[in-house]
């Protein structure tokens, strides 16, 4: 199986990379290059990892906006 670009990933997988990021940068055993570049990785899934969670967020408050009569209404996501 290939292996999916960091833009295809969902958010479980997202924090699953992250999570391995995280683990190889506390042992401690990298040299400072791939480090930085490990790092550099592991922001750029936090920052994706975060824009998932505030359009779930901005989804749910759409559904509760209403009150009792709920109803689900698109929005547009914010580009960067």
């Amino acid at each position: 199986m290939a292996e999916k670009k960091q833009e295809d990933l969902n958010f479980e997988e997202t924090m699953q990379q992250l999570e391995v990021i995280a683990t190889q940068l506390e042992k401690g055993d990298l040299d400072l290059d791939t480090s930085i570049a490990k790092f550099e990785e592991g922001m750029k899934l936090s920052k994706k990892c975060n824009d998932f969670l505030e359009n779930a967020e901005k989804r749910i408050t759409i559904l509760l906006k209403d009150g009792n009569d709920i109803k689900e209404e698109n929005f547009i996501q914010e580009e960067e």
